[in-house]
């Protein structure tokens, strides 16, 4: 009895491990996906990340006459979300206001103090011309008493006569030296006078301005439309805490959203496929559903380090075709640049391929088939020989496929050193 247990176990167990193996092969066989090998219309391309922007935008200015103020950089202490909706005249941004307010405040006391001084000056130059003006007049009367000596003197000595003459030319002397003393005072006075009154004016005229300036700080739309951040140097949006220049004032822009353009940066290593001209097609992250067509404006000549990139890109600008209302500036775009076009090629999945020693070879049933590649894009590959229209391949290679033939262009067996 327990030698026909024995006997029944091991013949459970047999069939057991059979029904696994043909199970795994089975589905093994299954995993295993093909591909065929197709003909038709083929493109080349090259397939990058863009950002949807306006080709034309309003901008949005700060104050004006920074530089002429002494402001070289100013703070966006306030701004209104970007994206918003805004009217013509209405609140944008407010810029912050420490250090024009304390410019205006030194000057102002600098103000006072030259209108202290031009008050001053007028006084003392009051007294000062008032006083030369009475030495003026004793020295006339003093001219026309020596003048009345003399007269009486004519009965006198020739001596006394002679001392009186010249008392009468030193007095006239002296009145003429006055009288010029007098103009020359007069000429320094004014100048000193102009001198400070210009000063006081000078500071007038820039308290004015620097209060003219101040009251640009609040920054409002110049038309209606949707307010867009501007991007800094480094790429990064100007909200607030963001600084903009006494000689490039933009705070934000107002695009014009009735007509787009996507830029995007092309590898140095696909930068020699893309030329002005060529179709784009474009896609919307946001919109998947969302199809858009476009060509190749611009295409930069010098390539940049981008942060984070291990690779020089350059530069593409693309001129978006159609309008849409829901394009936004700053929209993520899939742009699939078309550099070449094929009418008929035969083509293959480019995991399909593989390579041994420099040789190019696809699974073709129990066999490898080398093959002559052509062209290719992001996801197929042109097969020039080696294929025919229709032929069933495998996507992956198996586990097996070095231990499969290899057969030439010319259908002759190839042996690798390796084999």
């Amino acid at each position: 009895m327990n030698k026909r247990n024995l006997i029944i176990g091991g013949v459970l167990l047999v069939f057991i491990v059979a029904v696994y193996w043909l199970s795994a092969d089975q589905s093994k066989e299954e995993s295993i996906i093909t591909a065929m090998v197709k003909r038709g219309p083929f493109k080349i391309s090259v397939t990058t990340t863009g950002e949807l922007e306006a080709e034309n935008a309003e901008k949005i200015n700060g104050p004006q006459g920074l530089q002429q103020v002494g402001i070289w950089r100013l703070t966006i202490e306030d701004i209104i979300p970007d994206g918003t909706l805004v009217d013509s005249g209405q609140y944008v941004a407010r810029m912050d206001m420490t250090e024009i307010s304390n410019k205006i405040k030194d000057k102002e006391t600098e103000l006072e103090k030259l209108e202290v001084q031009v008050t001053k000056s007028r006084i003392d130059t009051s007294i000062e011309m008032r006083a030369a003006r009475d030495e003026l007049l004793n020295l006339k009367y003093n001219v026309e008493e020596t003048r009345i000596v003399l007269e009486q003197s004519k009965f006198e000595p020739p001596a006394t006569i002679r001392q009186a003459e010249i008392s009468l030319d030193k007095s006239e002397r002296a009145l003429e030296q006055a009288k010029k003393n007098y103009n020359l005072k007069l000429q320094k006075n004014m100048a000193s006078m102009q001198d400070v009154s210009a000063s006081y004016e000078q500071a007038r005229r820039q308290l004015e301005s620097l209060v003219e300036v101040r009251n640009q700080f609040t920054v409002t739309a110049p038309k209606k439309g949707m307010l867009i951040y501007r991007r800094n140097w480094d790429g990064k949006k100007m909200g607030v805490g963001a600084q903009i220049s006494g000689w490039d004032n933009v705070v934000a822009t107002l695009p014009d959203l009735s007509k787009m353009i996507t830029k995007t940066y092309v590898n140095e290593i696909d930068i020699s496929k893309v030329k002005v001209g060529q179709l784009v097609e474009i896609g919307i992250d946001a919109f998947p559903d969302k199809k858009l067509t476009g060509k190749v404006r611009e295409v930069a000549n010098i390539g940049e380090q981008l942060s984070g990139a291990n690779a020089k890109v350059f530069e593409v600008t693309i001129n978006v075709n159609e309008f849409d209302s829901i394009l936004r500036p700053a929209m993520t775009t899939k742009n699939t640049i078309i550099t070449n076009t094929f009418t008929s090629e035969l083509f293959i999945p480019i995991e399909s391929v593989h390579t041994t020693d420099s040789i190019s070879w696809v699974v073709s049933g129990k066999k490898r088939k080398q093959v002559k590649l052509g062209d290719s894009n992001d996801n197929e590959i042109v097969v020039k020989e080696g294929l025919t229209e229709g032929e069933e391949i495998m996507l992956t290679s198996p586990d097996n496929a070095e231990e499969l033939p290899l057969f030439g262009l010319n259908g002759e067996k190839i042996i690798l050193k390796k084999e």
